[in-house]
C-alpha cells in the first residue's frame, strides 16, 4: 500500500486528470449548454467492471453513478460479443437510457486506456447534446408515450475507430437529429477531452508506476467506503420516511409520488422506494441508473467530505424500485428522468434524513432544471437552430443560514448560459432577468429565491417545449419551515396569456415574432419555525424588496 503522502498525491493527480478533461470539453464545445452551462462530466473507471475511480470536481453529480453503469454496460457487452472489442484509438458512444443512462440528450463517450497491450482503465464522459431528434426540438417532449418519440436511441458503438471518425455511423446520426451540422464541434470536443485525459493519465502512471497507482486506487475505494460508513454512524438507528411529489407525467394530469423509507443498520443505509407510484405514461419515468445515481448524489450533498469513488456507494442499498416509475423499462419515455425526477428523488432523501441529522441536511431546493427547448429557423442567418435554456432556483434554508438564491440544480453544477451568449446565437431577446422575489419559503432561515426571466422571439417562427416541475407544490420546508414558491410558466402570444394545463410541462407551442415566454423558478423551502426568525433579517428582506410588508406579515407575523 502506498504511504499516506503518495496516496494523497495520486488521488489528487487522478482528480486533476478528470478536471482537465472537464475543462477541455467545455472550452472546445460549440453548444452553449456545454461551453457555457457546463452540462457535462468526465471520469475514470475500472477496466474490469466499470466502477468509478475518479470524477471531475466540475462535473454534474448526477453523472457520478450513471457513467459507472454505462461504462459497466460497455464492458459487459464487449465480453458477451454484443459490442465489438476495442482496439487502440477506439472511442465508443452510447445514449440508450436503458443501458445505464439518463435521457437521450445525454450522450456518453468511453475510451479504453492501454498500457503494455492491455486495458488499464476506461475514460468516459457525458455531454448534453441540444438535440437528438424526436417529436420536438431539444428532445424534451412533455407528452411522449414511448422512447421512439423522444429521439434517436444508440447502443454502444464505435464512433471513432483507431482514432478516425466512422463517417458512415456519423451520417446515420446526422440524418436523425436537428442542426446536425453544428454537432461535429461538440463531438470533437468530447473526444478531445478523452484524449487529453489519456495523455495526462499516462504522465501520472509513468511517474509513479502502474502497480503503485493500482494499489492507490484500491486503497481509495476502501477508504471511501470507511468514510461513508463513519458519516452514516452519525445517524441514529431507525427508519425515516418522506414523500416528494412530481406534478404530473406530462400526459396524465395527476401527481406522482416518490415515497422513501431510509433505514439505518449495521451495514449502512437502505433506501426503500416500494411505495412510490407505478410506471407512468409520460416522460417522467426514471431508469434504474438514474434512480441509483440520484440517491448517491443526495448523500454526496449531505456528506460532501467523502471522496468520490465507487467505495462511497457500497454502504448504500436501494430497494423496492421494481414495479414503480423509478425503474423504467423499454419503451417507457424518460426525457424528464435526469433533469427532474432525479431531483425529486434527492428531495425525498433530504426530507427523510433531515429528521435524523438536521444540522447536516437542508430543506428542499428548487428541484427543477427548468428545461425549456426552443427550435425554429432564423431568417437573418438562414439557419435552423435549437436553443436549450436551463435555469437555477432557490436552495433550501438550513440550520445555520438562509438558502442560496438562483443556485444551480440539485443534480449538477451546470448554470444558466449567459444572456449575452444566448441573444448572440439565437433570435431572442431577454426582456427581464431577475430573482423570483418572494419565492423563498418562510422559516427561521428562509429559502433562497428562484429566477424570473422573460424571453421574446424576435424573428421567424419557433416551437417551444417545457419539461419542468414543482408547479403544483413548492419545495418542501423542514423542521417547521414552509414550502418554497412554485414554478410558474406563462406564454404570451397574440395579446393573450396562456398557462399550460400541466403548469410547467407543455410541447409544440408555436411562437411568432413578438411572442414571449415568462418563467419563474421555485424558491427553496424554509428551515425552522418562521416565528423564530431574527426580526432584523425580515426588515432587511423588506428593505431590499425581497418580500413586501404584507408578505412578511403573512409569513412571519411582521408587525409592519
Amino acid at each position: 500500500m502506498p504511504d499516506p503522502v503518495t496516496l494523497a498525491v495520486i488521488q489528487a493527480g487522478l482528480q486533476q486528470v478528470c478536471d482537465e478533461m472537464d475543462l477541455t470539453f467545455s472550452r472546445a464545445a460549440f453548444s452553449p449548454v456545454i461551453a457555457e452551462a457546463d452540462d457535462r462530466s468526465d471520469g475514470i473507471y475500472s477496466a474490469t467492471d466499470g466502477s468509478l475511480i475518479a470524477q471531475g470536481s466540475k462535473g454534474l453529480p448526477v453523472f457520478v453513478g450513471v457513467m459507472q453503469f454505462s461504462t459497466r454496460t460497455i464492458v459487459e457487452r464487449i465480453r458477451s460479443g454484443l459490442t465489438a472489442a476495442p482496439e487502440p484509438g477506439d472511442i465508443y458512444m452510447v445514449n440508450d437510457p436503458y443501458l445505464g443512462g439518463t435521457h437521450l440528450m445525454d450522450v456518453r463517450f468511453a475510451m479504453p486506456v492501454w498500457r503494455d497491450g492491455a486495458i488499464y482503465c476506461w475514460l468516459s464522459n457525458t455531454g448534453h447534446w441540444p438535440d437528438t431528434g424526436g417529436m420536438v426540438p431539444g428532445g424534451f417532449s412533455a407528452s411522449a408515450i414511448s422512447a421512439e418519440q423522444e429521439g434517436l436511441r444508440i447502443p454502444p458503438v464505435k464512433l471513432f475507430k483507431k482514432g478516425a471518425l466512422d463517417t458512415e455511423i456519423w451520417q446515420i446520426i446526422c440524418s436523425n437529429i436537428r442542426v446536425s451540422d453544428q454537432r461535429i464541434g461538440d463531438v470533437q470536443a468530447q473526444a478531445s477531452a478523452l484524449l487529453i485525459g489519456a495523455e495526462r493519465l499516462a504522465v501520472l502512471l509513468d511517474r509513479y508506476g502502474d502497480a503503485a497507482v493500482t494499489e492507490a486506487i484500491a486503497e481509495m475505494r476502501v477508504r471511501a467506503a470507511q468514510q461513508m460508513r463513519a458519516m452514516i454512524g452519525l445517524i441514529a438507528d431507525g427508519s425515516y420516511s418522506a414523500t416528494a411529489i412530481v406534478d404530473s407525467d406530462g400526459v396524465v394530469n395527476e401527481p406522482l409520488k416518490i415515497a422513501v423509507t431510509v433505514s439505518k443498520n449495521a451495514d449502512g443505509l437502505t433506501f426503500d422506494f416500494s411505495q412510490s407510484s407505478p410506471p407512468c405514461m409520460g416522460p417522467m419515468n426514471s431508469v434504474r441508473a438514474t434512480t441509483l445515481s440520484s440517491v448517491y448524489l443526495a448523500m454526496r450533498h449531505i456528506f460532501p467530505d467523502v471522496p468520490i469513488s465507487a467505495g462511497a456507494f457500497e454502504p448504500l442499498t436501494v430497494t423496492g424500485i421494481e414495479g414503480t416509475f423509478l425503474d423504467a423499462q423499454y419503451p417507457r419515455p424518460v426525457s424528464g428522468c435526469a433533469a427532474e425526477v432525479s431531483q425529486r428523488i434527492a428531495e425525498a432523501v433530504f426530507a427523510a434524513l433531515v429528521q435524523a441529522i438536521p444540522d447536516r441536511v437542508t430543506a428542499a431546493p428548487a428541484g427543477t432544471s427548468g428545461n425549456f427547448g426552443l427550435g425554429g429557423h432564423d431568417p437573418d442567418s438562414g439557419q435552423d437552430y435549437v436553443m436549450y435554456q436551463i435555469s437555477g432556483g432557490g436552495y433550501g434554508g438550513n440550520a445555520g443560514h438562509d438558502g442560496l438564491s438562483n443556485g444551480c440544480s440539485t443534480i449538477g453544477i451546470s448554470k444558466a448560459p449567459p444572456v449575452e451568449i444566448m441573444e448572440q446565437k439565437f433570435p431572442v431577446l431577454y426582456r427581464h432577468y431577475a430573482l423570483h422575489e418572494g419565492s423563498g419559503g418562510a422559516g427561521t432561515h428562509r429559502g433562497g429565491f428562484g429566477l424570473d426571466y422573460e424571453i421574446e422571439l424576435l424573428r421567424g417562427q419557433a416551437r417551444a417545449s417545457f419539461v419542468m416541475d414543482h408547479g403544483r407544490t413548492g419545495p418542501l420546508g423542514a423542521q417547521g419551515g414552509q414550502d418554497g414558491g412554485v414554478n410558474r410558466v406563462e406564454v404570451m402570444r397574440g395579446g393573450e396569456t396562456f398557462v399550460p394545463p400541466h403548469l410547467s410541462k407543455a410541447q409544440d407551442i408555436v411562437l411568432a415574432p413578438g411572442d414571449r415566454v415568462r418563467v419563474r423558478t421555485p424558491g427553496g423551502g424554509g428551515f425552522g419555525d418562521p416565528l423564530l426568525r431574527d426580526p432584523a433579517l425580515i426588515a432587511e428582506d423588506i428593505q431590499l424588496g425581497r418580500y413586501t410588508a404584507a408578505q412578511a406579515h403573512a409569513l412571519w407575523n411582521w408587525p409592519g
